[in-house]
């Protein structure tokens, strides 16, 4: 499945700015951008990438045993990442790499939770409102809808002052449409109106299963039976990913409700490193997404409106310095404490958990060093 005419874009594959009728009402939202956002744009896509690439080398050799790569999906993430605002909620799924590092998580922390060493991933508190990954697909859309509710119910939103609303993000792939939550969570969100932006990064594959297995329609026209408003948008053009959720979320936010944005996009590598793609997509599909590649797109954009060689020169180094240091503190990551697993249990100290923590530490140092009680 590729571009419908239902497909909004902003940016054509070959670079160029795209005007037209059905894209007018979301041009304004691009020409408000200076040209230092659109450096980040580009800067925050180029250093996921190189991200992405170190961190499943890291796992072929070893360092982690799963990886989830973005490759291919950078476009839908940064442009809807920079739409949203820091007082805004971030409920990702399982490959929002670049929306996290938009939020300010460091990516190490990802590695860390693949790799095993947390209990979850991070304290969401701290990185601008983005919440743990969810590897139970769907699931998050619920997570997302009953915290917006509760944005509601909070008077948090809709009060008429943009600086201080707040809207709630929710990622989710074309796979996870199948799970009922999804539903669940359209149910509620529209019943209760909330301020909830549902971005589907339709990436053409559920591991191996084709979209077009899934639904016999556009999956952008399923939230209409929900009551809520959707559109098809070209996930691999970052203007257009950018221009539809901030004015999504700008209606959310306003109380108009929950809203819905399929990008269509691709998944350039393997759903997760345990598969392999070559087993069920063929070479002609994967060469056609690599001609709409998201990244060189948006180069060939800039460099039309008069970038420098050397802002992508420097760009280069900056990204793989990233790699380059990523790898190194992953090397040098050592396993938890048996603490860990009681801190942050609850939010206050906790005799029963206390109470825990001291037989276990009584209990281990019942053996000596060999291991012997």
């Amino acid at each position: 499945m590729s571009y419908t005419e239902a497909t909004l874009q902003l940016l054509s594959p070959a670079g160029s700015l795209v005007e037209s009728d059905a894209t007018a009402e979301y041009l304004p939202y691009v020409e408000k951008l200076s040209d230092d956002q659109l450096r980040e744009f580009h800067r925050t896509m180029v250093i996921t990438r190189a991200f992405d690439l170190e961190a499943t080398n890291l796992q072929r050799q070893g360092q982690m045993g799963l990886w989830v790569p973005s490759l291919g999906q950078e476009a839908a993430q940064v442009g809807s990442g920079f739409a949203a605002r820091d007082q805004d909620h971030i409920f990702p799924s399982y490959r929002e790499h670049a929306v996290g590092i938009i939020r300010g998580l460091d990516a190490l922390d990802i590695i860390r939770m693949l790799r095993g060493l947390t209990h979850g991933g991070w304290d969401s508190d701290k990185v601008k409102n983005f919440h743990i990954y969810t590897l139970v697909l769907g699931s998050q859309t619920l997570h997302a809808t009953g915290y917006a509710m509760g944005l509601t119910l909070d008077g948090v939103t809709a009060t008429g002052d943009p600086e201080t609303d707040q809207a709630v993000v929710v990622y989710f792939g074309d796979g996870a449409t199948s799970q009922g939550d999804v539903s669940e969570a359209l149910i509620f969100a529209a019943s209760y109106q909330t301020p909830t932006l549902f971005f589907l990064q339709n990436n053409q594959w559920a591991i191996s299963v084709p979209v077009e297995r899934q639904s016999r329609t556009p999956l952008y026209l399923r939230p209409a039976g929900f009551g809520i408003p959707g559109i098809q948008i070209d996930g691999n053009d970052v203007l257009i990913s950018y221009a539809s959720s901030r004015k999504y979320l700008e209606e959310a936010r306003s109380g108009g409700g929950p809203r819905f944005i399929e990008a269509l996009t691709y998944r350039m590598g393997a759903h997760t490193s345990s598969d392999d793609p070559t087993k069920y997509r063929k070479d002609a599909e994967t060469a056609h997404w690599a001609e709409l590649d998201p990244i060189s797109r948006f180069e060939t954009y800039l460099r039309g409106r008069g970038e420098s060689d050397a802002f992508f020169r420097d760009l280069a180094v900056e990204a793989a310095d990233y790699a380059s240091d990523i790898r190194t503190r992953t090397l040098a990551l050592e396993n938890p404490t048996a603490e860990l697993i009681f801190d942050n249990v609850y939010s206050e100290p906790h005799a029963l958990v206390a109470e825990q923590k001291a037989w276990l530490e009584n209990y281990e140092s019942s053996f000596d060093q060999g291991g012997a009680a």
